[in-house]
Parts: structure tokens; sequence; C-alpha cells
């Protein structure tokens, strides 16, 4: 059985990761409009798999014995100036959600709550990845100066993500 602060404290990351959902989604439908269709499909795929993280947090606190709390998901940013300032909201956004699985992890020890810890480490892992993608794709965009050619030529590559 959850106790309460964790329960509500996954219930926050629950809401957390909702919300990393409907900004991916947002900045996608921003790359619809540009049109930039590969950095479209990217994000709204990064979309899903947040949609999934939120998912296995409303899983987890029912299996856990929990209560699911849903919370009012706040409205994202819906435009941006280009292409390097979405990715840099992208890899900031993800280092806060690094933040936030830290904070959790680092509750869920001090609580000594060996279940939480467990399905927590699956996200430790998956937010080393999150701001890898990230920061390569910003990286990329930042040398390529929001070059037409070699952002046309990105958002091609990016387009290929399954």
């Amino acid at each position: 059985m959850l106790k309460k602060n964790m329960e509500d404290a996954l219930n926050k990351q629950l809401n957390a990761e909702l919300f990393s959902s409907y900004l991916y989604l947002s900045m996608s439908a921003y790359f619809e409009t540009v049109p930039m269709k590969g950095f479209a499909k990217w994000l709204r795929l990064q979309a899903e798999e947040e949609r999934a993280h939120g998912m296995k947090f409303f899983d987890y606190i029912i299996e856990a014995g929990g209560t699911v709390k849903l919370a009012r998901i706040e409205a994202p940013k819906t435009s941006w100036k280009s292409a390097g300032e979405v990715f840099d909201q992208v890899y900031e956004h993800e280092k806060k959600v690094t933040g936030m699985i830290h904070g959790l992890m680092d509750m869920a020890i001090k609580e000594e709550d060996n279940a939480t810890q467990k399905f927590l480490s699956w996200f430790v892992k998956e937010q080393v990845e999150e701001e890898a993608n990230a920061s390569e794709i910003q990286a990329r965009i930042k040398i390529m100066r929001d070059s037409i050619d070699n952002l046309s030529e990105l958002d091609h590559e990016l387009g290929k993500r399954k």
C-alpha cells in the first residue's frame, strides 16, 4: 500500500507526464503549420510516448493500492519563433522531468518503498535517453543556425522515426 505522500507525488508526476504529452502535441501542431512534417511527426510520436509514460504511473498507482487523482492539465504554449526555440524548450523540459523523477526516487528511498524504487528505476534510465535525444537534436539545430537546407535534411531524417 502506498503511503499518502508517495501517492500524492506519483499523482503529480502522472499529471506532469500528461502535460508533457500536451506540450509535445502542441509543438507538433506548430511544425505542421510551418510546415516541417518530419519535426511534426517526431514530436507527435514523442507526445504519444509521454502519454504512455503517464499511463505507467496511472497503472502503478492502482496496482500499488493507491487512488489515481487526475488534475487539470495546463494549456501549453502554441507558437515558437524557430525550430531551435522549440528544441531548446524540449531539452529544458526533459531536464525538468528528470529532476522530478529523481525527486520521486529520493522520496521512495527515504520512505524505504522498494516497490516504487523498482518502478521508478525504469524512468531514471528512460530520462537519460530522453535528454540525450533532445540534446542531440538541439545541438544539431544550433550548428545549422536555422539554415533552411540543413533543417530540411533534419526534418526528413526526423520524419523516419517509428
